[in-house]
């Protein structure tokens, strides 16, 4: 029953930790979202979370409020404390400095730079170390950062708005709005949390929009993704509000070979960043974009596309989560385009998996969940 008991309070503080790493959302890449909870006799006396990147890791927040109360502390952290030199020193020596008698993590750094050798250098200096503590849940919370420290390459996450009969518009192209304004707004708080946003042509050209992130609220802290904008075959018009502000809000223009000079040198007068990537079948190849991004530190990507660049990106396997809003309407009409264009496959054998499924309501329509 003891065991119990401690095993119940210590996963209540690692909880408390993951909701303070959560604070800092869209704001610590190319870091994790880290929180940290110091403990001293059932009691929590200082609490931090990583705010940004280049500021204070959660340790050393959590470590500094509770000042000599660390001593013969425990210390919660959903990440194994780091060990080396970044933009700022390693937590392991301020936990050591700290006096603090044992630290719980909930999982390993996969960052080659750390993995398992925080654990190594506390343990080395007497300090004890529990790890695993809700580890699935500090996993699925990082799942941006593990992918890119393991791949190179950003998380991407598909998203496409549908009726619920599987339309992404009517037969005459019509698309806003199918979903609602909730919906719409939840949008702004995904975008708001990512590093970059991906369209094709067909929807700048058809749809025109600024692709930038607008929140409700006055009080939020609003972050507006890199837009990253592919046009292949030099379609979309330099006058589109997507390429507007280019000289604060960062967008790449993607394309292949034969850009003509004339663009080059207006998109280029603009500020706007211009990658030009090999071809996969008359189309940007998305594996190399996928690349090209993670090179630039963009750790997560979000595709709002239409059909083709949605079929595209499925095909080059680079998708790991898809987020579908489903509104209560009926659009019907076998002219009316659905979600993924492409030619799709010939057996249900072949048809793409998901897995981890989940269903909310927002506002009148619902919003599910998935993971390739």
């Amino acid at each position: 029953m003891a065991n119990l008991l401690t095993e119940k309070k210590t996963e209540i503080f690692m909880r408390r930790a993951l909701e303070l790493a959560l604070k800092g959302q869209g704001r610590t890449s190319p870091n994790p979202m880290v929180g940290a909870v110091v403990v001293k006799k059932g009691r929590v006396v200082g609490e931090g979370y990583h705010r940004k990147s280049g500021l204070p890791h959660a340790e050393i927040e959590a470590l500094r409020k509770a000042g000599d109360k660390a001593r013969g502390a425990d210390l919660y952290v959903n990440l194994e404390p780091c060990c080396h030199f970044g933009k700022t020193p390693p937590c392991t020596e301020a936990i050591l400095s700290a006096g603090v008698r044992r630290v719980i993590a909930g999982m390993r750094d996969p960052n080659h730079l750390v993995s398992g050798k925080g654990f190594r250098q506390l343990k080395k200096n007497g300090v004890q170390v529990v790890t695993g503590v809700l580890r699935k849940e500090c996993e699925r919370l990082n799942e941006i950062f593990i992918k890119f420290v393991q791949t190179g390459h950003p998380f991407v996450v598909l998203k496409t708005a549908i009726s619920l009969d599987g339309k992404i518009a009517t037969r005459s192209g019509e698309s806003q709005w199918i979903t609602g304004a909730k919906a719409r707004e939840k949008v702004h708080h995904i975008r708001n949390e990512v590093d970059a946003i991906v369209a094709g042509a067909g929807t700048i050209v058809k749809d025109d929009p600024f692709l930038t992130t607008r929140l409700k609220k006055k009080s939020a802290i609003v972050k507006h993704p890199v837009r990253v904008i592919l046009d292949n075959e030099f379609l979309v018009p330099l006058k589109s509000n997507v390429f507007k502000n280019a000289d604060t809000q960062r967008v790449f223009y993607v394309t292949g070979k034969g850009l003509p000079a004339s663009r080059r040198k207006e998109l280029t007068r603009r500020g706007i960043d211009i990658l030009v990537l090999k071809e996969n079948k008359g189309k940007v190849d998305l594996k190399c974009l996928m690349q090209a991004l993670g090179d630039q530190d963009i750790t997560s990507v979000l595709i709002e596309g239409g059909g083709e660049v949605n079929a595209s990106a499925l095909d080059a396997g680079i998708v790991d989560k898809l987020m579908v809003f489903i509104a209560p309407v009926l659009i019907g009409g076998k002219d009316a385009p659905g979600p993924l264009g492409g030619k799709g496959i010939r057996r249900l054998a072949d048809a793409f998996k998901i897995k981890n499924m989940t269903v909310n309501p927002i506002g009148n329509d619902l919003l599910l969940e998935g993971y390739f």
